[in-house]
C-alpha cells in the first residue's frame, strides 16, 4: 500500500529498544524495529529517526551531577543506541547513517541539514544522534529540530500508551483518550506528549506530531498508511 508521507520523522525512546528488561539493548526488539523502518523504505517513505537513551542515562536522575556533564552522558547513551539501529538496519539490507550533534567522526558524520536530506532522498535512513548537542534539551526538542531542518511532515512519536489522554492512563481508569488535539491545546492544558520547548518548536514551525503505541512495531506501518492509531495533534 502507497505511504501517506513523503518524509517523516521517528522519535524512539530508548526504552523500546531496551525490551522487557527496561535497559541495555534487546536485539530482538531492536530487530523487530528495524524490519518495519525497512519496511516502510520500502513503501517509499524517507526517514529520519532521533531515539532516547533512557535505556542506558537519564541525566535528570543524575542527582548533585553537574547538569551539562549529565547531559552529555546522555547524548552518549544516544549514540551508543543509534549505532545499534544503523548496524541492524546494514545488516537487514538498508543503508543508514549516524549523523551526530558532537563531534566524534571516528563514530559518524556531524549533522549538517544539507547531508542528511542528501541521504534522504537517496531513500537510505538517517539516524540523528547526541540529541541537539547542547545540554538543557531533551531529545524531544531534538526530535522536533531535525523535523523542521529536514521539512519532514510529521513526527512519529512511538511511546508505551496508544494516544494522549487528559491525564495518566495507569494511574487513572477514568482516564479520556484524545483523537485529535491542536498544539496551543496540548500547551494550554499542560498534556505530556513532549516537553512544552519541543511543543511549542512543533507548533510555530507548523510539524504535526502523531503519539501511539509501539507495542506493536507494526504501528509504524499502520500509520504511514493512514490507519486511524493514537492522537494526532496539529494546528
Amino acid at each position: 500500500m502507497q505511504s501517506k508521507y513523503k518524509r517523516i520523522l521517528l522519535k524512539l525512546s530508548g526504552e523500546v529498544l531496551a525490551g522487557a528488561e527496561g535497559k541495555g539493548l534487546d536485539f530482538d526488539m531492536v530487530t523487530t524495529v528495524c524490519e518495519v523502518i525497512k519496511k516502510c523504505t520500502e513503501m517509499g517513505t524517507q526517514i529520519g529517526i532521533v531515539v532516547g537513551g533512557g535505556n542506558f542515562w537519564r541525566g535528570r536522575s543524575s542527582g548533585k551531577m553537574d547538569r551539562p556533564r549529565a547531559d552529555q552522558m546522555g547524548m552518549l547513551a544516544t549514540t551508543i543506541n543509534s549505532l545499534a539501529l544503523q548496524d541492524t538496519l546494514e545488516q537487514l539490507g538498508v543503508k543508514a547513517h549516524v549523523l551526530t550533534g558532537l563531534v566524534m567522526p571516528q563514530v559518524g558524520e556531524i549533522f549538517t541539514k544539507r547531508k542528511a536530506v542528501e541521504y534522504l532522498e537517496k531513500g537510505d535512513v538517517v539516524i540523528f544522534g547526541c540529541g541537539t548537542g547542547n545540554p538543557f534539551f531533551s531529545t524531544d526538542t531534538a526530535a522536533a529540530l531535525r523535523a523542521a531542518e529536514i521539512d519532514a511532515e510529521i513526527i512519529f512519536k512511538a511511546t508505551n500508551v496508544d494516544g494522549v489522554y487528559d491525564k495518566d492512563p495507569n494511574k487513572f481508569d477514568d482516564a479520556v483518550k484524545y483523537d485529535e488535539l491542536t498544539h496551543s491545546e496540548v500547551l494550554s492544558k499542560g498534556l505530556k506528549v513532549m516537553d512544552s520547548t519541543a511543543a511549542s518548536l512543533c507548533r510555530d514551525n507548523g510539524i504535526s506530531i502523531l503519539v501511539f503505541n509501539l507495542d506493536d512495531p507494526q504501528n509504524i506501518v499502520r500509520a504511514l498508511e493512514g490507519e486511524n492509531i493514537g492522537t494526532v495533534v496539529k494546528e
